[in-house]
């Protein structure tokens, strides 16, 4: 499809997490068909500065679907209708001429608006600060093939990487829960060789932060749908399975020491 598209936007303005919000309508005319979402809202705060306008505050960066930024509620589905697709990687040709799209910020407790549809996701940065990564001791880079690493191993890793942390699954849950980033997130570290000597710890830091912001899973499947990277529920019940298993295994240690 090609040509341009009249539409009418109801996009949420708020000013920041303390204040009232509400919907403003904005009559987006002649958005060319082939522009993504995020330019289609370019070119409507390129029209309201020229109105004498504030332009709507939205987060965005690598405009690629890597960064994970740019995640909104597109007409009550978290990144729009496209299945796999992030919010930048959405092009206007998805909707038709006359549509009216509502546009708000992902709608979570944990993730609360900084302005208009701009959320802070810092409650993500809690769970890989408590242990996301795998500690390695200074020193120069080990050659690259220093330890081998199983294909399948590697496979099932770079699945669970994928995972870009864009908070669509948690604003799809109805409860707001985080496992299927959380698990991503195990799942593509604990399944690695250089994984396993932290395996346990971080399994249960994880896990146990996670509660801290975010709702329980009961298995509803909406963060599955809602993910741009269609990361399996494979991996919550791998979490689940190793969280299991660290709670044991992290008192036997603790019982020792």
């Amino acid at each position: 499809m090609s040509g341009t598209l009249d539409l009418r936007l109801r996009i949420w303005r708020q000013d920041g997490p303390g204040a009232p919000g509400a919907f403003q309508d904005v009559e987006a005319r002649g958005i060319p068909a082939d522009a993504s979402f995020l330019e289609m809202l370019d070119i409507v705060n390129e029209r309201l500065l020229d109105e004498g306008i504030e332009p709507v505050t939205f987060a965005h960066d690598c405009r690629e679907g890597i960064c994970g930024t740019c995640g909104v509620m597109i007409n009550g589905r978290a990144h729009g209708p496209e299945r796999a697709t992030a919010t930048c990687q959405l092009h206007m040709r998805s909707f038709a001429d006359g549509d009216e799209i509502v546009v708000e910020p992902f709608r979570a407790a944990s993730f609360p608006v900084v302005k208009d549809l701009m959320v802070d996701r810092q409650a993500f940065d809690r769970i890989i600060e408590a242990g996301g990564y795998i500690s390695a001791p200074t020193g120069s880079a080990p050659d690259a093939n220093e330890t081998p690493v199983p294909k399948e191993a590697a496979d099932f890793a770079m699945d669970a990487a994928a995972c870009i942390g864009c908070g669509a699954c948690v604003a799809a849950c109805p409860n707001s829960a985080a496992q299927l980033f959380t698990a991503a997130k195990l799942g593509h570290l604990n399944v690695l060789p250089q994984g396993q000597p932290e395996r346990w710890r971080r399994t249960e830091a994880l896990v146990e932060t996670m509660e801290e912001f975010f709702g329980s899973c009961t298995n509803h499947g909406e963060c599955r749908e809602a993910c741009p990277k269609e990361i399996s529920l494979d991996f919550i019940a791998l979490l689940n399975r190793d969280y299991l298993k660290a709670k044991v295994k992290n008192r036997r240690l603790a019982a020792r020491a």
